[in-house]
This record gives C-alpha cells, structure tokens and sequence, in this order.
C-alpha cells in the first residue's frame, strides 16, 4: 500500500498550519502519527536504524529512502499529522560543512574541531568540499524523485550559530573566550552565521519546489520558510552575555 496521503490531505495540513503560524487556529496542533498498518511488500533488507547517518556511507540513497517509504506505508496521518522525514546526520551538521570532524557513534554523531587552534586563528566558511554535504544532498534528490511531494523531507539539523563555534572550541575554551576576546567570538558567530545560510538555501535548492512546504527537526509544518532558532550553549551563560553574544544572532 502507498503512503496513505492525499493531496486533499496537503491541502489540509496546509491550510490548518497556515492558521496556527497566523495565530486563528484557535486550538493547539495535534501531530500524532499511527504505525502498525499493513504494507502491500515484503520490508527491505535493509534496517531500520532511527538516525540516517548511521547507515553505512555505502549503502545507495534509494535504498535508504525505499525503507523510510516501507516505514511511512505503514501508518496513518490523522489529526495534524502527514508524513515526513528528517534527514538526520546529527544536531549541528552544518559544522562538518566548515570542516568540522563527525564521529558516528551507536545511536549518535558528535562533531569535533578538525585541529587545536585559537579563536583567533579560527575562520568558518562554507564549503560543499565535504562528503556529509554531498550525501545529505544525494537522499534529498532521492526523495524527491521516489515522493514527488508526498512526503515532507525536513531540513537537517544545522545548529545553531554560536553552537556551531562551540564545536570549534569545545568545552570551557569558547567560555573563557567571551571574556578573552568577545571580538573574535562575535567575528566568527557571524562567520557561522553566513555559512549556515549557504548550507540552508544550498539544500532548499534541491528540495523547492517539490517539498510540499518547510519543517526541521520539530513536526511543524509551514508553507514559508522558516526553521528553529536555537542556541544550546546559551545555557552555561547569563542574560548579559545572552544579550551580548547570543541575542544579535538570533535576531
């Protein structure tokens, strides 16, 4: 059986979440999906593993996005819900794009700086150079052209901006930063900044205008682009450097 989604359905969730962003739903969302229904195939060989990067980087894109359709075939999508995937290769991926290293580890990925170097001596740019960039782009077009807009295929999990310069100095490093040199932190948050927007718009390239409309990590349906802002870091700091260091960036 094909994924139990209709473009009625689409037109629904559209018009449903289009009044939740505008504040006149009048009600909260509710996004529960169903498992257990049965399919009209056999399931793939390959397993289901949760976090997409986990798969070996050898296994073909089509096979991966064959088993998430096996998967999203047998549920149903009442309520608020539909059918969506989210390419998952960890929170803060963007980083790898600006040659951060990724360690797979058994039900994660952790991202590490690619040297020990200063923050002065730090400059993040945005490549596609990387082969996590080239395989997160390769599932995309592969979903795109086993769905046709079917199916909602999330952003991945870039990160946030000051997040992403935490992975370039990790731990205490990026603390002690804020007071040594606030300058440089700010220089490279806007350097992440930037980077983080060329990852954005290179993915939504591949993904518009097919995808039925925008979501990341959250189940939140829109029709505009948006995405989460975010700053996991933020909670080792204080309101004033919040507001110093944080706040410019998420605005």
């Amino acid at each position: 059986m094909a994924i139990a989604f209709t473009p009625q359905d689409w037109q629904r969730i559209n018009d449903t979440y289009t009044a939740w962003w505008n504040g006149t739903l009048g009600r909260p969302l509710i996004n529960v999906s169903m498992g257990g229904h049965e399919r009209d195939r056999p399931e793939p060989e390959l397993p289901n593993v949760g976090r997409t990067a986990l798969y070996d980087d050898d296994v073909p894109a089509e096979a991966i996005v064959d088993r998430i359709d096996w998967n999203l075939a047998g549920s149903r999508f009442p309520g608020d819900s539909f059918p969506r995937w989210d390419v998952d290769y960890g929170p803060g991926v963007a980083a790898v794009f600006m040659g951060a290293r990724a360690e797979k580890g058994a039900n994660t990925v952790w991202f590490h700086p690619p040297e020990e170097r200063e923050l002065a001596d730090t400059n993040l740019q945005f490549s596609t150079d990387y082969p996590w960039f080239h395989r997160i782009a390769d599932l995309y077009r592969a979903g795109i052209e086993r769905w046709q807009g079917n199916v909602q295929m999330g952003m991945t999990d870039l990160g946030g901006g000051l997040d992403l310069v935490a992975t370039f100095r990790p731990g205490e490093q990026l603390l002690f930063d804020l007071y040594d040199c606030p300058d440089e932190v700010k220089r490279v948050t806007w350097e992440a900044h930037e980077a983080w927007f060329e990852a954005y718009g290179a993915f939504n390239e591949i993904l518009q205008p097919v995808n039925p409309g925008y979501t990341c990590w959250t189940p939140i349906f829109s029709a505009e682009t948006y995405y989460m802002l975010q700053c996991d870091f933020c909670y080792m700091i204080g309101p004033e450097m919040f507001r110093e260091f944080v706040q410019p960036e998420l605005a």
